[in-house]
């Protein structure tokens, strides 16, 4: 299939650079906050690199009517990889993803992965250009910015700046930030099914900015935590920017992970700042995990050239073929003592 023509020119990528360097630190559309006053307890649920294949795609729809049953979740997020990394992005493909995702029966909050638009150079994706899939993702998914997908929750959106896909929300005094950051060295890797053998102009152009951009909404997330005396900020993005089977690599070249130096040193700085815990939820490497990766004596400390963060926890999800099962995060009521804010455990799917 021929490269598709691209939307996101570099000079409109340029024109919003421009307009991101023109607001303030972090500007969202006028979407009202869903902070809840309600001060119990409540769930929600991850999930992540999933449907991956015709066997899994065909479960889908099992998968998410086990999350409907799940009565209590406020809300899922799912992490990005509505795709394998070896089929065809097609618009087709997209349109019965959203199908599918409209008959989630709680709110769905969904921030992109690589395979469906980064990877999508590759000649078995179909050798698209990637920012021409983001736009279709963004046409697709995010129609209507400053509301979930499934049942309607409004949600913060940088929807002005031209990536509706972030967006943040606060329940029962815990702060949620999605965040458009991806595997595949966020982006940064070359478009070898186009014929690049280095990143392009537009590329560099729009993985500096959508990064501009992600460190505003996480820097803002934790202003208005701390204003508000938070519990807890949780952030929910698809790359595993300390992916176990990267660490070799990365301790021999910390340039392989070079797209992720400033989202960690923003992450890592803004975590010292708040006096309350911080979690990561992130996808990518399809293995579940909870650890702290920075904290005092990681290796990864000194592949991001960062200081420790030892408030800062990490969860991965399960996926692809390790997808049998999502994880239900539980948020302790806002007077509990004592304890973690976030507890979680494994859901095995019904099938």
């Amino acid at each position: 299939m021929p490269s598709k023509i691209v939307k996101t020119t570099t000079a409109a990528l340029t024109l919003a650079l421009g307009l991101l360097a023109s607001q303030p630190a972090f500007a969202q559309t006028a979407q009202a906050d869903s902070t809840s006053n309600d001060n119990q307890a409540f769930t929600f649920a991850a999930i992540g690199d999933i449907p991956y294949g015709a066997a899994e795609i065909a479960k889908f729809p099992s998968r998410i009517q086990d999350l409907n049953a799940d009565k209590d979740l406020a809300f899922v997020a799912h992490v990005g990889d509505i795709k394998n990394g070896s089929s065809v992005c097609s618009d087709e493909y997209f349109s019965s993803i959203r199908a599918q995702f409209d008959t989630f029966t709680h709110p769905l909050v969904y921030t992109p992965g690589d395979n469906e638009w980064v990877d999508c150079h590759r000649t078995n994706n179909g050798a698209y250009n990637p920012l021409e899939r983001l736009d279709k993702l963004r046409e697709v998914f995010f129609n209507q910015p400053g509301k979930t997908l499934g049942a309607t929750m409004p949600v913060k959106s940088q929807e002005n700046l031209g990536l509706p896909e972030d967006v943040s929300f606060t329940r029962n005094r815990v702060a949620f930030s999605v965040l458009n950051v991806q595997g595949s060295n966020n982006s940064l890797l070359p478009w070898t099914g186009l014929g690049k053998t280095a990143p392009t102009p537009e590329q560099l152009a729009e993985v500096d900015y959508r990064t501009d951009a992600v460190i505003a909404q996480i820097r803002q997330t934790f202003a208005d935590a701390r204003r508000s005396n938070d519990r807890a900020v949780v952030l929910l993005q698809q790359a595993d920017m300390f992916d176990p089977s990267l660490l070799e690599a990365a301790t021999a070249n910390p340039d392989t992970v070079s797209g992720f130096r400033r989202i960690v040193q923003a992450i890592v700085e803004e975590t010292n700042r708040f006096d309350a815990p911080v979690y990561l939820v992130n996808g990518d490497s399809h293995v579940f995990a909870e650890n702290q990766p920075l904290a005092a004596g990681s290796p990864w400390l000194g592949i991001y050239g960062s200081p420790a963060a030892d408030n800062l926890q990490r969860i991965t999800v399960d996926g692809a073929n390790n997808a049998v099962d999502y994880v239900r995060f539980t948020v302790a009521g806002n007077g509990a003592t004592g304890g973690d804010v976030l507890s979680w455990e494994k859901v095995p799917f019904s099938q």
